[in-house]
Parts: structure tokens; C-alpha cells; sequence
């Protein structure tokens, strides 16, 4: 039996359109799909060939105090690269601010918002 893996995350943002611009930039991803979605919102599948995250924005977005300690909250977004230090210098070049730099096992990684509550981690294992 093959091994199972994440085929997608569908995470719900303020702006799907430009949280995938700034994805596709940085991580060389591609724009799958986008385009209507569920209680009339919209979705935009950005990615690889292999996986993808679904941005969700509803038709209403409700704005809560959320954090970390609030259940099903997705704490930060994950994205392995092969160079950190190229990918760093692309997130520095377009104004965003990183942040928790870390060098410790398995590999080094650093943080940046990407957009209000998405916290995306950069970490390379080579």
C-alpha cells in the first residue's frame, strides 16, 4: 500500500487572489483552479502538481479574537525549500518582515505573515 500524504489544506482568508500571487512568487507554485465555492464564496487552489492549498474566502468573512489555543486554528503553514536563504531574500524584497529564525533538528527555518493570522514557516533541510 502506497503511503498516505496531504493532497490539500483548505484554509479560509481575506484575500485568496492575493495570497496565491505572493505563493506563486515566492515558491514558484501555480494558480490550479479558482473560482466559485461553497454559501457563494470563492476558492483558489494554489500549488504543485502533487498538493495545493484551497483559499476560501466566504461571502462574509466574521472577524474573532483567535489564536493558537483556539481549537481547529491553523497556527502557521509549513513550506519546505531548497535554498532558505534565496527564498528569504525574495520574502525581504517584497516588504514583508520574517521573524523566529531557528537552526535546530531537524532543519533551519525561518516565519513571516503572509496576510492577517497566515503565519507561513520557511524551512529547508539541507
Amino acid at each position: 500500500m502506497a503511503t498516505a500524504y496531504i493532497e490539500h489544506t483548505n484554509i479560509t482568508v481575506e484575500n485568496p487572489d492575493e495570497l496565491a500571487n505572493l505563493l506563486c512568487t515566492l515558491f514558484d507554485w501555480k494558480v490550479r483552479w479558482s473560482g466559485g465555492a461553497k454559501n457563494d464564496g470563492y476558492t483558489v487552489h494554489v500549488g504543485n502538481d502533487k498538493d495545493y492549498l484551497a483559499l476560501y474566502r466566504p461571502k462574509t468573512v466574521n472577524k474573532v479574537e483567535i489564536d493558537y489555543k483556539t481549537l481547529a486554528y491553523v497556527n502557521h503553514i509549513g513550506i519546505v525549500v531548497p535554498d532558505l536563504s534565496e527564498t528569504e531574500q525574495r520574502v525581504l524584497a517584497l516588504n514583508y518582515s520574517t521573524f523566529n529564525h531557528g537552526d535546530y533538528e531537524p532543519g533551519k527555518r525561518f516565519y513571516f505573515m503572509a496576510q492577517e493570522n497566515i503565519e507561513i514557516e520557511v524551512v529547508s533541510y539541507t
